[in-house]
């Protein structure tokens, strides 16, 4: 009695377990250890490789203000082991700037100035600043110039890493300064209509036993709009100052009057540069253009679309008509002024450009991104050609946009589920390099058909001549000559091929699909064309008069023909199978008796056996009696 009712416990035990489901939940696999608070919202985590013997696996936590920081995690709590704050900038790089030398790179951004070694990539001195739109280095690389959003220019000293002063100088955002080539001051340019030119003076200032650097101002001159960008000619004979207004004004450097004008661009011009031999000013808009001018007279050598997006920076290569440029578009051209060609196109970046900085030889360019990182780009040995480099941009352009080009009308819009068969419908250029041989074949083929019935109304006049076929069809005939075209083409590609076709071209192809059907091996294949020229022209077809006497002759052939063609794979189907028996049949011949063969084997060694004892036994009893 006992044990059958620890068996009923057990077995109503078993039920409730089966009755109630159980769900593992995190806290039965898991169990937290540590919890860590970053000073910013984490982006990425990794481990680290190596793991200290006194504590669990090292953490690397990636920040969205560009930070990381290194945690060693123990059993009981979590420490901040190490951050590297101070190398990158905290939002994106508005401004960069080189010395005279290439020495140093001084960079701009929301809340602090970076100085850094352009040749190893390290930050030699951080300093805190306003919001820096634009700066500068001054000669000698002591200071720095810094324009920022309030309206302030500071001065950076390099040596002690500090902002020795701040000057009110304009009651709009500074948006850019430009250096007067004798070393002696700058250019700024505001959005309160201002441009102002400076000049550095050595000053003593009150509570210092040393001189430091200060700025005074000059001339002021008001101008009708926001003023974007000044540019200051190589000779210092002009300055040009670019307004809200899209047009970008041209100034006698020394009297300030007024020399040209040039407009055409369709958006306010973001940035400019003049070359150094005083020829060329370039612009760069809102537009997506680059516009290349004539300094003497004002006229527009070229309009050039640079980006896709808005033209951010662009900088000449010293004593040369070469020249960078940097868009939202995040890439980086090396264009030729003389020939208006684009000749790299360098991509790095993951975020808009903002600006850039030119090395005086023009071996190295750096900009300056919302990615918050400074890229440096080093001219290398390796020679480029301008062709190469144009047909890699044509097949990255037409291979990108090849897929949007035509529309996939019988193409499942939803993914077939995984294991199943689909269409891969993705055009590549040897499909469409494929698409245009058919319409050269059908082009040549309607010449010559022409050229055929030209000459039997010849020879119905009574003109009798020998025609002469067109060599390029290797003598065959017209419709011969397309289907060699299409046989060429491989099965994978044939579908993509003939979605790229034209309507006007896939009406010809149709017409020559009834002749092709006395042929039995290019059955499958009509069929094949037929179906993707009538999925894909379906709509057009049927409102096209001409098309109708063509689907009705084809709709009797190809029935017919793959009824033939099914009943001859059915026959020759069934052949195989009769053949295959009788290989079957025969390949067992040998072994098909075996079994009574063997008893019969069996059964006369048994007789031979029994007679032979037989024998035995007589001799013995015969000699017994002889005895």
């Amino acid at each position: 009695m006992e044990v059958e009712e620890t068996e009923n416990v057990e077995a109503n035990h078993d039920t409730e377990e089966a009755g109630n489901i159980l769900v593992v939940t995190v806290p039965d696999v898991f169990k937290l250890l540590q919890t860590i608070r970053a000073s910013k919202k984490i982006c990425s985590v990794s481990f680290g490789p190596v793991t200290p013997k006194t504590s669990l696996p090292s953490l690397a936590l990636s920040l969205n203000n560009n930070l990381l920081e290194f945690y060693s995690i123990e059993k009981r709590a979590s420490t901040k082991t190490l951050a590297i704050e101070l190398q990158g900038h905290r939002s994106d790089v508005r401004s960069v700037t080189l010395s005279s030398d290439n020495s140093l790179l001084m960079s701009t951004s929301h809340n602090a100035v970076k100085i850094w070694n352009p040749s190893t990539g390290s930050c030699l001195r951080t300093i805190d600043s306003g919001y820096g739109l634009c700066g500068l280095l001054v000669p000698h690389n002591k200071y720095g110039i810094v324009g920022t959003k309030d309206g302030k220019i500071e001065i950076i000293d390099i040596g002690s890493g500090t902002r020795s002063e701040a000057v009110e100088a304009h009651g709009g955002s500074v948006r850019s300064i430009a250096t007067i080539p004798n070393g002696n001051g700058f250019v700024t340019g505001s959005a309160d209509h201002d441009v102002k030119f400076w000049e550095y003076q050595i000053k003593q200032k009150p509570g210092q036993d040393s001189k430091s650097l200060t700025i005074s101002n000059v001339r002021t001159m008001k101008m009708n709009d926001d003023v974007l960008v000044v540019a200051v000619s190589p000779d210092a004979r002009y300055v040009a100052v670019a307004l809200l207004d899209c047009t970008v004004k041209i100034l006698f450097m020394d009297s300030l009057k007024f020399f040209l004008s040039l407009y055409g661009h369709k958006l306010p011009v973001l940035c400019m540069d003049i070359s150094s031999d005083g020829d060329l000013i370039v612009t760069g808009s809102a537009d997506k253009n680059l516009r290349i001018w004539g300094l003497d007279f004002g006229d527009c050598h070229k309009s050039i679309f640079a980006h896709a997006d808005s033209v951010m920076a662009v900088q000449f290569v010293r004593n040369t008509h070469y020249m960078f440029s940097a868009g939202k578009d995040r890439l980086l051209k090396y264009w030729d002024a003389d020939k208006f060609e684009l000749l790299l196109t360098l991509e790095g970046h993951h975020a808009d450009v903002w600006c850039l900085a030119v090395s005086n030889r023009g071996d190295f360019v750096v900009t300056g991104s919302h990615d918050r990182s400074i890229r440096r780009w080093d001219r290398t040995e390796e020679p480029f050609f301008i062709e190469e480099e144009k047909e890699k941009r044509l097949e990255e352009i037409f291979e990108a946009d090849i897929d949007n080009t035509f529309e996939d009308r019988h193409v499942p819009k939803e993914l077939p589920e995984e294991g199943a068969v689909a269409l891969a419908g993705k055009r590549t250029q040897e499909t469409l390099t494929a698409t245009d041989s058919i319409i050269e074949a059908l082009d040549l083929a309607e010449v010559e058909l022409k050229r055929i019935d030209e000459h039997e109304e010849e020879q119905a006049r009574g003109k009798v001549a020998e025609f002469q076929p067109n060599m390029i069809m290797l003598g065959l005939s017209p419709s011969d000559y397309v289907l060699r075209a299409l046989s060429n083409i491989s099965t994978n590609d044939l579908e993509q091929t003939l979605l790229a076709l034209p309507f006007s071209d896939a009406l010809k192809l149709l017409s020559y699909t009834k002749d092709w059907t006395l042929n039995p091996d290019k059955v499958e294949l009509v069929c094949r064309i037929v179906t993707i020229l009538l999925q894909t022209h379906h709509s057009q077809l049927i409102s096209t008069p001409s098309a109708r006497p063509v689907l009705a002759v084809l709709k009797e052939i190809i029935y017919a023909r793959v009824k033939e063609c099914r009943d001859t794979l059915g026959f020759n189907l069934a052949a195989m199978d009769h053949l295959k028996q009788l290989m079957a049949s025969r390949s067992d011949a040998l072994f098909r008796d075996a079994k009574s063969k063997l008893l019969e084997i069996r059964s006369q060694q048994s007789k031979r056996l029994e007679a032979r004892t037989e024998t035995k036994t007589e001799k013995r009893k015969k000699k017994k009696q002889k005895k």
